[in-house]
């Protein structure tokens, strides 16, 4: 369980990214967030693994509370919350393999770590990890020799070597072709679907929500305004959330043909 309780964020400057959010995840959910930019879509992922302090209100993960946790009880936390980047953040120099392997950092020796000596069942782990996201025949490639989607599947594996209860995925398609976009979030739907493991992801394009959110987060201005099924989510809903019309930039297909 992901439980807010009138979570808010300020950031300096006195730009309100949250305010007072009250929301709960149960296990198991697929959730989509969508909004417009500045909408609060990134603070809220980020409030859940503390990579965003929050100014007031809290947000806890399995009755343990983010905001307060410190030095090892924080990094507890995150070692179970696996997080995908837009811009991948993969160390490109070295191999895919490696680079999958940095997500067992948390449960790895120090002196392992340094001198890239992983034991065996961690390597296992990462090779499982690359073949559920269907590359682990990239696994001795280096990274910089990958396409953009694959090197996102290699950032999906990484979360995955984790083995995470919850995988955070900020904006994790946005520079991705339409084909691409559907393979990456196919991949998290099934990961959701067969492992059970709580995903949330920030969408800008709103037929992808549609498709792949079990249940759709509106924000707007830092606030919820719509949480519901994506069967239920039509135009009118996006026009609420978004507080325009919508526009071809919103959709996946049509914003790739421009």
């Amino acid at each position: 369980m992901i439980d807010f309780k009138n979570a808010s964020v300020t950031y300096p400057g006195g730009v309100h990214a949250l305010r007072d959010l009250t929301l709960q995840i149960p296990d198991g959910e697929m959730v989509v967030i969508v909004g417009l930019s500045g909408a609060g879509k990134s603070t809220l992922i980020r409030a859940i693994n503390g990579l965003v302090p929050l100014t007031g209100g809290d947000v806890t993960v399995d009755g343990k509370s983010v905001a307060k946790a410190r030095g090892g009880e924080l990094r507890r936390i995150r070692s179970r919350i696996g997080m995908i980047f837009q811009t991948f953040n993969l160390v490109k120099r070295t191999t895919v393999l490696n680079n999958v392997l940095m997500g067992r950092l948390h449960a790895t020796p120090t002196w392992r770590s340094l001198v890239g000596r992983y034991r065996p069942g961690d390597v296992e782990i990462a090779m499982r990890a690359l073949e559920r996201v269907g590359i682990v025949e990239k696994a001795y490639v280096r990274a910089a020799n990958l396409s953009g989607g694959q090197q996102q599947r290699v950032g999906i594996a990484r979360a995955l070597a984790q083995e995470p209860k919850i995988i955070l995925a900020d904006e994790p398609v946005a520079s991705l072709d339409p084909p691409t976009s559907h393979m990456v979030m196919r991949d998290l739907q099934r990961i959701n679907r067969e492992l059970g493991i709580t995903t949330i992801v920030n969408l800008h394009f709103l037929d992808l929500a549609k498709v792949y959110g079990d249940r759709i987060i509106g924000m707007r201005d830092g606030q919820l305004v719509y949480d519901g099924s994506g069967a239920q989510a039509d135009e009118n809903v996006f026009r609420d959330i978004y507080g325009r019309s919508l526009t071809a930039d919103d959709v996946l297909e049509a914003a790739a043909t421009r």
